[in-house]
């Protein structure tokens, strides 16, 4: 009897086992071959099979940490020490004064050899009062010795001194030299690959204490026809076409970089004081090379002088008043006046440039919001002639120009 219900119960499962194996593979194989495909029962047999695939969470964590991220630049980061030099004879000044003007300030090695980048602003020197032209600081074959000394602190706790090779005027951006080699430098971005939302970071080292801040923000935007002047109209020979960035920090690091999160330098931080309030924007990589490029190639030189006020050229101001051209550097005065905006005595009075002038190209190359006049004045030296292409009354001039 036993062995009756055993065999029953054998075979009961060997038909299911059977039943389910058919219905899963051997059916729906058979449903897939040219002869079966006709038989609708295989294709329902076929339909219903459920194919059950294993699925598995993978959890990958952020890296949070903004100065893992920025270890590439951070080595690169310096802090800029500008004191007063007890050994400069300084009139009206008392010891008191001079310990007050002690400034820490941010920085960045830019060659290997030494030479350290930062912005006028960040620290302490005897600025020359034609500021339209580089200024070469050190009081280098002078008797007299220099107001300020300088000491750089590298992020590899060494100290060192520093002698200020000049500030150029057009940029305001100054360079200092130390004595080191085979020192880690900033690498840059390119300058078109940057557009407004962008996250990045901005790297301060101003405090007493050598120690890297950081500040995360938003690149809000490019304005073209921002001028570094700090003046209501815009003059060549100041820098043109800034960032705007959303940094939190109420005062963001002047001299320090903007940089984007692989490490790359997108601008770097200035300021200015317009209307008793002071301005933050950065300057863009193309504008910092073209600054660092010239003064490593020829040192530092008085930077070229055209004398006019002018407004860029957009959009807006080509239609509200009917200029008739869309592109180039308006002579400008709010008080209409000649006097106020081609200066007397300068290159462009001498070459006879006008209050409403519109100078359209520069050498034969149109001057846009993104090769302006500040930017192509730049490019040469005082001395170098121009032919400027010049809208004047409906009608097309051409002017020579010594700079």
């Amino acid at each position: 009897m036993l062995k009756k219900i055993f065999f029953i119960i054998l075979i009961i499962i060997v038909s299911g086992i059977s039943g389910i194996t058919a219905d899963h593979y051997l059916f729906p194989y058979l449903a897939s071959t040219d002869f079966f495909q006709e038989h609708q029962w295989l294709k329902k047999s076929a339909e219903n099979t459920t194919i059950i695939n294993k699925t598995e969470q993978v959890y990958v964590k952020e890296d949070s940490s903004v100065a893992k991220l920025m270890s590439p630049v951070t080595s690169s980061i310096v802090n800029v020490i500008s004191y007063p030099n007890p050994d400069a004879k300084v009139k009206n000044k008392t010891a008191s004064d001079l310990e007050t003007q002690v400034k820490n300030g941010t920085g960045e090695i830019v060659t290997s050899d030494g030479l350290i980048m930062t912005y006028a602003a960040a620290i302490n020197y005897d600025q020359v009062k034609d500021n339209s032209s580089s200024q070469s600081v050190n009081n280098a074959g002078s008797a007299l010795a220099p107001t300020y000394k300088y000491k750089i602190l590298t992020g590899d706790g060494n100290a060192y001194d520093a002698t200020l090779q000049g500030v150029d005027s057009w940029s305001d951006l100054a360079f200092l030299k130390i004595n080191a080699s085979n020192l880690p430098v900033v690498s840059f971005g390119n300058f078109s690959d940057y557009q407004a939302g962008e996250k990045v970071i901005a790297i301060g080292n101003n405090f007493p204490d050598y120690e890297n801040r950081f500040d995360s923000g938003i690149l809000s935007s490019f304005d073209p026809t921002e001028n570094i002047s700090g003046q209501t109209l815009s003059v060549p020979e100041k820098l043109e076409g800034v960032f705007r960035t959303d940094f939190s920090a109420e005062n963001p690091p002047v001299g320090g970089p903007v940089v984007d999160y692989s490490g790359q330098i997108v601008g770097i931080i200035g300021s200015v004081e317009s209307n008793g309030q002071t301005e933050y924007f950065e300057i863009p990589t193309d504008k910092v090379q073209s600054v660092l490029n010239k003064e490593i190639q020829k040192g530092f030189s008085a930077n070229p002088i055209l004398g006019i006020y002018y407004l860029p050229i957009t959009k807006t101001l080509s239609l509200t008043d009917n200029l008739n051209v869309d592109h180039g550097a308006l002579i400008y005065s709010s008080l209409g006046q000649q006097g106020l905006a081609v200066i007397s005595g300068s290159p462009a009075q001498k070459a006879g440039l006008e209050l409403g002038d519109i100078i359209t190209q520069v050498d034969g190359n149109d001057v846009t919001l993104s090769d302006n006049l500040s930017t192509q004045l730049y490019q040469h030296k005082t001395g170098d002639q121009l032919k400027l292409t010049v809208w004047r009354a409906g009608k097309t001039i051409a002017l020579d120009v010594q700079l």
